[in-house]
């Protein structure tokens, strides 16, 4: 069964083959997902990685792992909330 890990604290320089093959050390890794500003396209410093093996090792792993100068947050990821419908001013 494949395992959703939320990925919090990232440097903003980091890619998604970064995070792809640091995550390949504990299994198999489906995707990565980096979050990036709707407007300008920037890296907002999270995303999820997607494994179909190993995802319970990479959590114990990388949690607070330091990655370009940073500590990962690295934990499952929650189900997405229904926030609504989005305003517009």
């Amino acid at each position: 069964m494949s395992k959703r890990i939320y990925v919090g604290n990232l440097p903003f320089s980091a890619s998604d083959d970064e995070v792809r093959e640091l995550f390949a050390e504990y299994g198999t890794v489906d995707s990565v997902h980096m979050v990036t500003e709707r407007d300008t396209g920037r890296p907002r410093g999270f995303g999820f990685v997607e494994m179909s093996s190993g995802g319970d090792e990479a959590i114990r792993a990388l949690n607070n792992h330091e990655m370009g100068g940073r500590n990962l947050t690295v934990n499952e990821a929650r189900p997405r909330e229904d926030r609504g419908p989005r305003r517009s001013w």
